[in-house]
């Protein structure tokens, strides 16, 4: 569960340690106090996509730092390098203000992105933009298995339907008239002869590029080299270095016998004449070989203006072309080929097709058993938040992909509902008002949400819409809810704040000219005032705050006798 939050320079918040307990936890506050900033920094730092606009004005960053403790994802933890000391585990990212984030867990830097796989592993954020999700029939689906766990099934479908999606893709590839047939035959045989007649060979642009600059400074490079050769073997009238580095060494040879430093010295001059000599038989060996001709210049050019041409039309470097023109005969022969080729092809999609139907059809059977499930898990739930006349159902209907398949499988799923006795059966959107659709969504997160393994789960206003006898069925399915998992809820309902084991108030104030927000714990008395505010506005009276109490006293009661179920 999460246990502690820490907030710096995130928005108005300067900064705030907030400490959840266990059990149902709530956050109330005036709009704007800034009760969805608590959010957006559970958000952030579990991964989710921020911005920068939430660092608060004047600072260079935000942080945020989240420590959960108890059951913990191990396994992950183990997988991505991550030692998993102990039942507790810190979270911590830095946003800042040119865009870059720092994150770590437990001291130790990770990505944004496993930030964000670790984080949706230990706790789930329930957010008004859910209710959206859920009047689009593109997420049902998803909602569906994620239910029904079809996650292999749906994996192993795909498998099939992605090879027998490339056998399609090959068979059209290769389907064409005989009129776009020959003009391709044409061009292809076209290009493989004048590649050919090229007869290119690999690197021999490099090599050529190397004589043209060796042959365009053939008067320089003999004028160097003849005077090395002088230098090193002298001419008719002087002595060369090779020379006089022999006479150096006679001369120090004659007395080594007086030291051993000159026996030494005798050895480096011997290495030096050697090296001397061998520097000058290659210069003599190179000046002797090396033949330069105009001819030659003029045809290295005109071999290197027909690799350019080509380059211009079939790749940057003579590999990539020679690469291309096998690329030509593979897809020639494939054409030349292509009817034989066909009907092999078809009868593999044949079986690819039987496999995929057959993956196709176990998925939907799994899917429609998860269907039946989930509409009686989601009645059950919709009957304890006090709308028991309401139906909910799921449709299956045919694909529309071609042969009914895409995908996503055979099926295209939508949830339907009644929300009153003897009316038609419509797609959600159609039907559910504002308060409903809160309840709907309550009642299908939470069922989702009871085998998914993620021990907190954040409630966003999401009792939008909703009051008197169905806000307190709401609150009553949190407590119960909250038996098993933590939860934390941003309310505007007393009677939801009312059933928390944990209430934290926001408020938002002004100090030395700068607005900020603070978050407080409530104690049974602030609770009490909190509450007032929350039946009555801003006028808190006694009458209030003894509805407050008697609103407490009520919760209170409800929540031992969950405990004792």
């Amino acid at each position: 569960m999460l246990s502690l939050l820490h907030i710096e320079n995130i928005a108005l918040i300067e900064s705030a340690d907030i400490s959840f307990d266990g059990g149902f936890n709530v956050l109330t506050g005036e709009t704007g106090a800034g009760k969805s900033i608590v959010i957006d920094s559970i958000s952030a730092v579990l991964g989710e996509r921020t911005s920068r606009e939430l660092i608060r004005t004047g600072a260079k960053s935000a942080v945020v730092h989240a420590v959960f403790t108890g059951s913990l994802p191990v396994h992950w933890l183990e997988d991505n390098g991550f030692p998993a000391d102990g039942e507790e585990l810190m979270l911590q990212r830095e946003i800042q203000g040119d865009g870059r984030n720092i994150c770590r867990v437990n001291g130790r830097p990770l990505t944004v992105a496993q930030l964000r796989q670790l984080g949706r592993q230990l706790l789930n954020i329930h957010g008004q933009h859910d209710g959206q999700q859920l009047l689009d029939p593109e997420c049902h689906l998803g909602y569906l298995d994620s239910f029904g766990k079809t996650g292999p099934l749906l994996e192993h479908y795909q498998q099939a339907y992605r090879s027998m999606a490339a056998l399609r893709k090959q068979i059209t590839g290769l389907e064409m008239d005989e009129a776009e047939r020959s003009r391709r035959v044409d061009t292809l045989e076209y290009q493989i002869k004048e590649l050919e007649r090229a007869d290119l060979r690999a690197g021999e642009d490099e090599e050529l590029n190397a004589r043209k600059t060796l042959l365009r400074s053939s008067g320089k490079l003999m004028e160097a080299i003849q005077e090395a050769q002088f230098a090193l073997s002298g001419g008719e009238d002087s002595r060369g270095a090779c020379d006089l580095i022999s006479e150096a060494e006679g001369a120090i040879h004659s007395i080594t016998r007086l030291g051993p430093q000159l026996e030494e010295l005798a050895e480096k001059l011997t290495a030096l004449r050697f090296a001397a000599d061998d520097a000058a038989e290659i210069l003599r060996d190179f000046g002797d070989e090396f033949d330069f001709s105009p001819e030659e210049l003029d045809q290295l050019e005109s071999r290197l203006d027909v690799i350019y041409r080509l380059k211009k039309k079939y790749g940057p470097t003579v590999a990539d072309m020679l690469e291309y023109l096998e690329t030509c005969k593979a897809e020639l022969e494939q054409i030349q080929d292509a009817d034989d080729t066909i009907q092999r092809l078809e009868k593999e999609l044949e079986k690819a097709k039987k496999e995929t139907v057959k993956q196709g059809t176990a998925l939907t059977k799994a899917r429609k058993k998860a269907a039946d499930d989930l509409q009686k898990r989601v009645q059950e739930e919709l009957r304890q938040l006090d709308m028991p006349k309401v139906q909910f159902v799921t449709d299956f209907r045919p694909n529309p992909g071609q042969d009914g398949m895409d995908d996503t499988g055979m099926d295209q799923v939508q949830f339907l509902m009644s929300a009153n006795l003897g009316e038609a059966l419509k797609p959600i959107q159609k039907v559910a008002s504002g308060g409903e659709l809160a309840r709907i969504m309550l009642a299908l997160k939470n069922v989702l949400a009871e085998d998914d393994g993620i021990g907190s789960l954040v409630f966003d206003e999401v009792d939008t819409g909703v009051s008197g006898r169905a806000a307190q069925k709401v609150a009553e399915k949190m407590a119960d809810v909250a038996r098993c998992k933590q939860v934390l809820c941003v309310t505007h309902l007393p009677q939801i704040a009312a059933m928390a084991d944990t209430h934290f108030c926001v408020e938002k104030g002004e100090k030395k000219g700068r607005t900020f927000t603070q978050v407080e714990r409530l104690d049974q008395f602030g609770r009490v005032d909190e509450l007032a505010r929350l039946i009555g506005g801003a006028a808190v009276t006694d009458v209030l705050r003894q509805s407050a109490a008697q609103l407490l006293e009520q919760a209170e009661a409800y929540r031992l006798c969950v405990k004792k179920k």
